[in-house]
């Protein structure tokens, strides 16, 4: 199977899908979440692989859905007539189409999938890096959720249920990022290493969970997921996406993106960040370099 967004790639029990738009930070376009469903099915019948890694090409793991263009990829499944349709947005972001159940198949997967993160890994990036089941990150990785700031709202929840409620609240009011060593810190990943040993340590991990028997791994996967799943894990992905409709098409989310058209992306995200001093505002001492495409 081919695909556009992305690649995919079998070697040692493991097979690797990485992200593919390098140019643009691996930023979320159709068919990428199509693509990753496909790439997550193909390695779930594959009897030879029993881990799954996730990954990013250049220098990011994803920044987030790309709004270059005024968001214009997705207009089948969310505007009429060049305008935006709440009932048609309702109906493509809660079916099995919109992007949430597509980031899920990580989820649901019976094999394990590791997610080895560098660079940007925010907004929509990082919804679908929190759907792994082990999350290895650079110490150096910025991790976060600008869209709580502006033109949007958690998709999967997965920074919700990773973390506890006094982390959780102030990272949905503040969308403040975490460095990747940080994130360790507090839990909602697993591990950060130096960017240098990050590609061994994620191998190293691959191999070791080789190493359990298929069924075993599938197992243990999914009684840890019913026990999420039980608390609520789906009702909250379907008020996320409903609220991130909404979100992108305030009177202030018109205004973010009507800037973002005529001054550019960069423009419209800086005013966003400046107050907080990071992301796209994070001068030349931030890394990694945020380009102009943060979501």
């Amino acid at each position: 199977m081919s695909f556009d967004t992305l690649t995919y790639d079998v070697a040692d029990q493991a097979a690797t899908i990485t992200l593919n738009r390098p140019d643009r930070l691996n930023t979320i376009v159709p068919p990428m979440p199509d693509e990753l469903e496909s790439a997550v099915h193909q390695a779930t019948l594959d009897s030879e692989v029993k881990v799954i890694v996730l990954r990013g090409a250049g220098r990011a793991f994803c920044a987030g859905f790309d709004f270059g263009g005024g968001f214009h990829h997705w207009d089948a499944g969310i505007t009429t007539g060049g305008e935006w349709d709440p009932g048609k947005d309702f109906a493509w972001a809660t079916s099995p189409h919109g992007p949430v159940p597509k980031f899920m198949s990580l989820w649901r997967a019976p094999k394990p999938v590791v997610a080895q993160v560098h660079g940007w890994c925010v907004g929509g990036g990082s919804d679908l890096a929190l759907c792994a089941d082990i999350v290895i990150a650079s110490e150096d990785a910025q991790i976060g959720t600008p869209y709580s700031r502006m033109w949007g709202a958690y998709l999967t929840g997965m920074w919700i249920y990773r973390l506890g409620l006094t982390r959780a609240k102030e990272h949905a009011l503040t969308g403040k990022p975490l460095s990747g060593a940080e994130a360790a810190a507090v839990g909602l990943i697993n591990a950060a290493v130096p960017f240098e040993e990050l590609e061994g340590e994620v191998a190293r991990r691959a191999a070791e969970l080789a190493a359990i028997p298929s069924s075993q791994l599938a197992a243990m996967k999914l009684i840890v997921n019913q026990t999420y799943d039980n608390m609520g894990l789906a009702s909250t992905q379907l008020l996320g996406p409903i609220l991130d409709g909404l979100m992108r098409n305030t009177a202030d989310a018109k205004r973010f993106i009507d800037r973002a058209a005529s001054d550019g992306v960069g423009a419209a995200v800086h005013d966003r960040d400046q107050p907080f001093g990071d992301y796209s505002a994070g001068g030349p001492a931030q890394k990694p370099d945020p380009g102009n495409v943060i979501r």
